[in-house]
């Protein structure tokens, strides 16, 4: 998806930040924000966790910010006193949000609605918004800038698409759902917590189906996805980076942390929350009330608060359970003795 960039060279980098460069052409055009793992000789990235270094070395990326301690060996590093916060400033340096681009009327005159298409009473249409055929969108829809729907869509009152937000086919998304908000990203800094841009977007892909009330946020660089035919339940929270296999069930009032990575066919009862930066496999079926805090293997069927196997967690609730019984027992018996 499009986005507003901006270049920048080492230097100004340095200067900006207050920083020291190393191993680094001052010159050097960096016009990107990424993570290690995908950066490339023009993007910039950071190390914030010294366990991370070896990734940071075998990094292919222009720039590193890191802090004083850390050996990057011969990689191209600017030392500062916050990696973490630099990264956030420089996200908004290199992506900066663009202004919304309001028209006179409430579809932008540069979007394409498609054949077919009905568009309610006050909706209102961002500028280069693309909509396919027989799309609907009732009263009240808000669709931003820059997204994308596939053909067949239906967003009821008050469901609002964030700019850039792409909708696959048949995609329906329930009254007051928002897709496409900030993700909760911030950084402690001096005291003060302080916002991480968030200049990423939302995927759904086709048939997936959003219930009211549902807040999908978007990444913080790239795209936090919804897998093909997943069904989402009223009031279900997904954080930024989440991606979402195919054809999952996520059932009311469950909520999962930022950089989760939920496999196909996953079930999450009611009442679910997941950690972040987890991955849980193909298959897997969490319990009701259900805490995941670690990764689960493909298959899975788990419960309980931390979730593990639901034998187990049975087992432990029968034990529980019987629990006052045996209490009684004990003080009877030491009665008894006394």
């Amino acid at each position: 998806m499009s986005r507003t960039v901006t270049t920048l060279s080492a230097q100004d980098l340095a200067e900006r930040l207050g920083g020291t460069l190393e191993h680094c052409p001052p010159d050097r055009p960096i016009s990107e924000v990424k993570p290690l793992e995908e950066a490339g000789s023009g993007s910039v990235s950071f190390l914030a966790n010294p366990k991370y270094a070896a990734k940071a070395r075998e990094s292919a990326a222009g720039l590193i910010f890191a802090d004083a301690a850390v050996d990057l060996g011969d990689r191209p590093v600017l030392r500062v006193k916050h990696p973490y916060w630099a990264f956030a400033q420089a996200i908004g340096w290199l992506h900066p949000e663009p202004t919304p681009e309001w028209g006179a009327a409430p579809v932008h005159p540069t979007a394409v609605i498609g054949e077919g298409c009905r568009v309610a009473p006050g909706v209102t249409v961002g500028a280069r918004t693309v909509l396919g055929q027989d799309c609907v969108l009732h009263p009240g829809v808000h669709v931003g800038d820059d997204c994308v729907l596939g053909d067949g869509c239906e967003l009821f009152p008050g469901a609002v698409l964030y700019r850039r937000t792409k909708l696959g086919d048949r995609v329906t998304i329930h009254a007051n759902s928002v897709v496409g908000s900030d993700g909760y990203g911030y950084v402690l800094v001096e005291g003060r917590h302080a916002k991480i841009p968030q200049v990423g977007w939302v995927e759904l892909g086709d048939d997936v189906e959003i219930g009211a009330c549902v807040c999908i946020d978007r990444g913080v660089l790239g795209p936090t996805r919804i897998g093909t035919g997943t069904k989402i339940d009223n009031q279900v929270q997904v954080g930024h980076n989440v991606q979402v296999g195919s054809h999952c069930l996520l059932v009311s009032q469950t909520g999962i942390s930022g950089s989760t990575k939920l496999g196909d066919y996953v079930t999450l009862a009611g009442k679910v929350g997941v950690v972040g930066h987890i991955e849980i496999g193909s298959r897997t079926v969490v319990g009701g009330n259900s805490v995941v805090a670690k990764s689960l293997p493909e298959g899975s069927f788990v419960a309980g608060f931390p979730a593990r196997p639901y034998k187990e967690w049975a087992e432990a609730q029968a034990a529980l359970n019987r629990l006052p019984r045996f209490m009684r027992q004990a003080r009877q018996a030491g009665a008894r003795q006394g």
